[in-house]
């Protein structure tokens, strides 16, 4: 692995006691130690990172993309971002070495240091909000709407209604990865998920679902109301001509609003491009975006008595359920220039 010793200067010292900080999901600052002797003789550093991969990672690579940086020497600690397409939320191992350029070109280089693990941060507010500018792109116009459905299959709810812990009530779960690699919501928030999409040519949510034949109806304002803060969490999709966005609806103060405060951007429920709850002529009207399919993530228990239970008459569309799904690394529409 090592670059070829030239020449008879005196060895480097080997760099050790790697600290590594500042992670963001696509940056890190590394620092080391070595002998002060070594530290006017060094000219440059070689970095090896690799991507520790495992069954879950995001197999996605780009392609001549180097392990190996090499990089000049600064002052240490050295921010490290930009000569590697990160990805967020991955397990990364890092080893250094020291080298000193020489007149004929060569280097003559320390031993690599110990390797040491680190592993990338989520998605921060300020890549959330270029998503969200991406996804008001495409949103379209808003349709009126008034009820969030969820469709299962029978034993869901039936274990809802009667099951011992659940006191007739659909339980928030944790959010699967499905959906872009740093989302933070990702195995963190708990909720319920909830469609709002309609049909355009009825207004009625449609009679199809890839997630089973039950459908519960809740009105739109018993989950969706001025007190009820809305937040961005993500926009995708899996290799399709249609994309998703993810909101989510968490009553103010709750377990989920102090989760989502520090994490997603805040959206003005009368006023933005997804899902709005205004007021007009004394009562609350509903709209969502046309062009995207929203899921909503409600963060709190929601009893099953407020709504109504039936079966759908249509198909069971297994191939648009979105469980656990991959968002296409390479599509212009949803993704952003940090690390997938």
């Amino acid at each position: 692995e090592a670059f070829p010793v030239a020449g008879r200067m005196e060895l480097l010292s080997t760099p050790h006691s790697i600290e590594i900080n500042n992670i963001t999901c696509d940056s890190f600052r590394i620092s080391w130690a070595m002998e002060d002797s070594d530290l006017e003789r060094v000219t440059h550093y070689f970095i090896d990172l690799n991507k520790k991969e495992n069954k879950n990672s995001n197999k996605f690579k780009h392609r001549d993309v180097p392990t190996k940086l090499v990089a000049k020497a600064v002052p240490l600690p050295m921010t490290v971002r930009g000569h590697w397409f990160l990805s967020p939320r991955t397990e990364y191992s890092v080893a250094v070495q020291t080298a000193v350029k020489q007149s004929d070109g060569e280097y003559l280089v320390s031993g690599w240091s110990e390797t040491v693990e680190f592993c990338t941060g989520d998605y921060a507010k300020e890549h959330l909000a270029q998503l969200q500018e991406k996804a008001e792109q495409i949103a379209g116009r808003m349709l009126r709407f008034s009820v969030f459905y969820r469709n299962h299959h029978k034993e869901y709810f039936q274990h809802a209604r009667y099951g011992t812990h659940c006191g007739n009530m659909l339980q928030p779960y944790l959010k699967d990865n499905s959906g872009s690699h740093g989302s933070p919501t990702s195995g963190m928030l708990h909720g319920v998920f909830f469609s709002c999409n309609t049909e355009f040519n009825t207004g009625q949510p449609p009679q199809d679902s890839p997630y089973g034949r039950w459908r519960f109806q809740i009105p739109a304002q018993r989950l969706f109301n001025p007190s009820t803060n809305l937040y961005f969490a993500d926009f995708y999709c899996m290799y399709t001509a249609y994309h998703y966005a993810i909101l989510v609806l968490a009553p103010k103060g709750s377990l989920g609003d102090r989760f989502c405060r520090d994490r997603l951007p805040l959206l003005d429920i009368a006023c933005n491009k997804f899902l709005t709850c205004s007021v007009e002529d004394g009562e609350l009207v509903f709209r969502h975006a046309q062009d995207l399919i929203l899921e909503i993530i409600y963060t709190e228990p929601v009893d099953l008595s407020l709504g109504t239970l039936g079966e759908i008459s249509g198909h069971q569309l297994m191939s648009l359920s979105t469980a656990d799904a991959k968002k296409d690394p390479s599509c212009k529409t949803c993704n952003i220039s940090v690390g997938r």
